[in-house]
C-alpha cells in the first residue's frame, strides 16, 4: 500500500552541483557547518526551517533523555549481534533499531498521536477537555488497546524524564495543549483504568515537541535518533569489554525446554 499519492516526482530537502551543496535552502558550506548543532540541522531537515533557541532546547532534551538507559531489549539485541558478527557495527546498530516498535520507543509516536486524537475530539465538540480525554480513553479501552505514554515497569510512582522535559518545555515558554492533554491524561487514566498510570517519557516526548511545533509524523524518528548514539557507545564497550555472548548464555540459563525430547535426555545449557 502506497502511504501517499506521487503526483510530483520531486524533494525539498538537498541538492548539489559541482560547487555547492543545498540543505532546506541554505549553503551546507557556508551557513551551516560550524557555525549551527546538530539539534538544529535534525530540526532543520525535518520541519524544514532552522529552530529557534527554545525548540532547540526541547529537542535537545528529548535526545538526551532517552538515548541510554541501561540493557534494555535494543541495546542487548545490538550486543549480542556485533558479538556474533564484530565486523559489522552497522549491523548491530540496525539490530538495536529494527526491534523499535509500539512498547520500545515507538510509543513516543503512538502516544503523540493518541494526544492528536484528544486535541480532535475536544475541538470537534466544544467540550471540557476532561470529557475530550474520557471519550478518546474509552474508544481506546472499548477495544482493548493501551493508552501509550502511560505506566512503566521500573518508574512506577512516576518518570523523572517526563517531569524533567515538561518543566524544561514550560522554562522554555512553549508548554501548550498538549502538555495540558497529557497531563489530563495523567490525573484522570487511573481513576478510568483502576491502576496507577502515570506519564513516562514516551508520553513526556510527544507533549512537549507537538508544543514546540516539531511534526506530528516525525516522532518516532526521535528516539531512534537518541539511541543509534547509545547503541554506538555500548558497542564501542563490547568490542573492548564483551559481554554479549555471556547475556545470550544468561538468556538460555533463564529458559527451560518442555519440547518433546528421547527417553533419559536431561538438557544442559551450559
Amino acid at each position: 500500500m502506497k502511504i501517499g499519492r506521487e503526483e510530483h516526482r520531486t524533494q525539498s530537502i538537498s541538492a548539489s552541483n559541482s560547487e555547492q551543496i543545498v540543505v532546506r535552502g541554505l549553503d551546507l558550506v557556508d551557513q551551516l557547518i560550524g557555525k549551527i548543532t546538530f539539534t538544529d540541522h535534525v530540526w532543520l531537515l525535518i520541519a524544514g526551517a532552522l529552530p529557534s533557541d527554545a525548540q532547540r532546547r526541547v529537542l535537545d532534551s528529548t535526545l538526551v533523555a532517552i538515548a541510554e538507559h541501561g540493557l534494555v531489549p535494543s541495546v542487548v539485541a545490538s550486543r549480542m549481534t556485533l558479538a556474533a558478527s564484530p565486523e559489522a557495527m552497522q549491523g548491530a546498530v540496525a539490530a538495536g533499531l529494527l526491534g523499535c516498535g509500539s512498547v520500545i520507543l515507538g510509543a513516543s509516536e503512538n502516544a503523540g498521536r493518541f494526544f492528536e486524537e484528544v486535541a480532535q475530539a475536544r475541538q470537534a465538540s466544544g467540550a471540557p477537555l476532561d470529557d475530550a480525554v474520557r471519550e478518546v480513553i474509552g474508544r481506546y479501552r472499548a477495544v482493548k488497546r493501551a493508552v501509550p505514554g502511560y505506566g512503566h515497569p521500573l518508574h512506577k510512582g512516576y518518570d523523572p524524564r517526563a517531569k524533567r522535559l515538561i518543566e524544561v518545555c514550560e522554562e522554555a515558554g512553549l508548554a501548550g495543549q498538549y502538555i495540558e492533554i497529557a497531563w489530563a491524561v495523567d490525573r484522570l487514566l487511573p481513576g478510568l483504568t483502576g491502576r496507577n498510570l502515570r506519564m513516562n517519557v514516551s508520553g513526556a516526548i510527544p507533549a512537549v515537541l507537538l508544543d514546540a511545533g516539531y511534526p506530528l509524523l516525525a516522532l518516532k524518528g526521535v528516539p531512534l535518533l537518541a539511541r543509534t548514539a547509545s547503541l554506538i557507545a555500548h558497542l564501542l564497550e563490547e568490542q573492548s569489554r564483551p559481554i554479549g555472548f555471556l547475556m545470550a548464555n544468561a538468556g538460555a540459563a533463564a529458559i527451560d525446554y518442555d519440547g518433546a525430547a528421547p527417553e533419559g535426555f536431561t538438557p544442559d545449557e551450559n
